[in-house]
């Protein structure tokens, strides 16, 4: 072989090894850069309202987690658990246990607690009246229809000395469970989300959070509030019980606990959506 013949060959081999060491890099390169594109994408069921804004909040920290949050709303308490049950989204984050409880009673749903989010005292509102104490005999009061809100609310107005329950009428009480009513008061049983709206022709309403602001209730519309020491009614992200072990959930959890969205969770819902994971 040639000296030149040799000189070309080696050349040859030598970019060879050049070609297949960039192409190499580069392989290695893009393994190691995080990819948008492998973000997993998940369907989180939630009420519309202020929740619409905490969970902007919530889809940014979930980017740090590696998830695409997409979120779905709702305005009927029924829907989101049914939607997760029909695999329609992955998870929610609208409710309480004892209202999981008896929908799981109810529709043998197989759904878990994921983590907790907030807990929102509820309250009790009045345009008619300054405070609780003047609610004169055979005043109306509005309460949630559905078993646990219900229970929770008659809840609330024992609390305050209103009313007095069965000890063993549990939470989920209602008006055949009031053993005590010195004021005579009329319970109105009326859907969650008409509560509020029926303000003006009632005496008081116990009102949940969200539907308070659907109403345009003010805060200093409340003249009472539900104590929020050992409160059992803290919200959570639910998901699928086969789903609830893996690794997204997790980071769905971690996308929710943090600063970001408590300071969120203050604004939006002005001082009343207290966290619940501390």
């Amino acid at each position: 072989m040639s000296s030149a013949l040799s000189r070309y060959a080696f050349s040859r081999r030598a970019g060879l090894k050049a070609l297949l060491f960039t192409a190499a890099a580069l392989t290695v390169g893009f393994a190691a850069a995080p990819s948008h594109a492998e973000d997993k994408t998940i369907k989180v069921g939630i009420m519309g309202g202020e929740d619409e804004d905490v969970w902007k909040v919530v889809a940014e920290e979930g980017k740090k987690h590696g998830l695409n949050i997409e979120r779905v709303t709702f305005n009927d308490y029924n829907q989101p658990n049914e939607a997760l049950e029909r695999k329609e989204i992955d998870a929610n984050a609208f409710q309480h246990k004892p209202y999981l409880d008896e929908q799981i009673k109810q529709h043998g749903y197989k759904i878990s607690v994921a983590g907790y989010t907030a807990v929102w005292p509820i309250g009790i509102y009045s345009r008619k009246h300054k405070s609780l104490d003047e609610l004169k005999e055979g005043a109306v009061v509005g309460v949630p229809n559905d078993p646990s809100n219900e229970g929770r609310a008659l809840r609330v107005l024992e609390e305050k000395g209103l009313i007095k329950l069965k000890p063993d009428a549990g939470i989920l009480a209602t008006p055949i469970d009031i053993v005590e009513n010195p004021k005579k008061l009329e319970i109105k049983e009326l859907d969650a989300g008409v509560v509020g709206r029926s303000i003006d022709d009632l005496d008081a309403a116990i009102v949940n959070n969200d539907w308070a602001a659907k109403a345009d209730l003010k805060k200093e519309e409340a003249i009472g509030w539900e104590s929020k020491e050992n409160n059992p009614y803290n919200n959570f992200i639910a998901v699928r019980t086969e789903d609830e072990n893996a690794e997204w959930v997790k980071n769905l959890v971690a996308s929710f606990q943090n600063d970001a969205v408590k300071a969120e969770l203050d604004r939006a819902y002005k001082g009343t959506g207290i966290p619940a994971w501390n």
